[in-house]
């Protein structure tokens, strides 16, 4: 499972990064490492970006960049 396929108001904790390099780099520094707690609090009219609560503050990320970031339910 993705944190793309969660749904809002769900939450879920990181297993794995499947990207590598510049990208896997600016997610991690973002606070989204294997471990860490995600909540989807809502997405865009247009379905992207989805706005998540990480470490406790808000988060913005392209649904492009969630396909590479692997879940699992909270």
């Amino acid at each position: 499972m993705t944190l793309n396929d969660i749904a809002i108001g769900d939450s879920c904790v990181v297993t794995k990064l499947n990207d590598t390099g510049e990208i896997r780099r600016r997610i991690m520094d973002m606070g989204l490492t294997k471990g860490a707690t995600v909540s989807v609090r809502k997405v865009a009219p247009l379905g992207d970006p989805i706005d998540l609560i990480v470490r406790g503050y808000h988060l913005s990320l392209r649904r492009e960049d969630a396909k590479m970031i692997e879940v699992e339910p909270a």
